[in-house]
């Protein structure tokens, strides 16, 4: 995968690293978010459990293929069955009920991918103690700013500016605050989240 991760696109200020841009970015988590769907499905039933950044590879075209199953679960039959482990995963990222009980839910997953889209739309780490104190975890600081259209833009990536439309980054503000219902029940399936994704990529509304 010869552009490696999206971590190394979306974090490393590296000037011999080009910014994504958003219609790239909107197409890593598509290939992302299709390839969590595919692991959901009733056949696979996969909880893949540490869905991060550092875990979508990518091509020379930026599809993106997800990585390191080997922490993943096989799970029993039915969306909201469990299985208890050992919690695993990457703080910041790991779903607050999957840190409580140690429950692996198939939501979880959807959790994990509400943080990417967040990390997608500010360019900033799930987490980073370099921040000052109460910035450091990114969903605790900023999932309020994801309803307001102007909180919104102030908190989008700077280097993606004149390239989204308003419209299409409010609608992905607020597919992220469904991923990171705290009600795992209320998140919706990876099948849904790709259908509004793909739906999202098709407005070409000028910025």
């Amino acid at each position: 995968m010869s552009k490696r991760s999206l971590e190394n696109h979306l974090f490393r200020r590296n000037h011999n690293i080009e910014p994504l841009s958003w219609d790239i970015r909107l197409k890593i988590v598509i290939g992302a978010a299709r390839g969590l769907a595919f692991v959901h499905t009733p056949e696979t039933q996969v909880r893949y459990r540490v869905f991060k950044a550092s875990n979508i590879l990518l091509d020379g075209n930026y599809n993106a293929k997800i990585s390191y199953f080997a922490l993943g679960k096989f799970g029993p039959s039915g969306g909201y069955s469990h299985v208890t482990t050992r919690v695993t995963g990457t703080y910041g990222y790991a779903a607050p009920e999957y840190i409580a009980t140690g429950h692996l839910y198939i939501k979880i997953d959807v959790y994990d991918f509400g943080v990417v889209l967040l990390e997608m739309l500010t360019g900033l780490r799930a987490l980073d103690t370099e921040r000052p104190s109460g910035q450091q975890n990114l969903v605790e600081w900023l999932k309020p700013s994801l309803s307001s259209k102007r909180k919104l833009k102030s908190i989008m990536d700077i280097r993606m500016e004149g390239q989204y439309s308003t419209k299409a980054a409010l609608q992905v503000g607020q597919l992220t605050l469904k991923c990171l219902e705290s009600d795992p029940k209320s998140r919706p399936a990876m099948k849904e989240v790709v259908e509004e994704l793909e739906g999202l990529e098709a407005i070409k509304e000028k910025p």
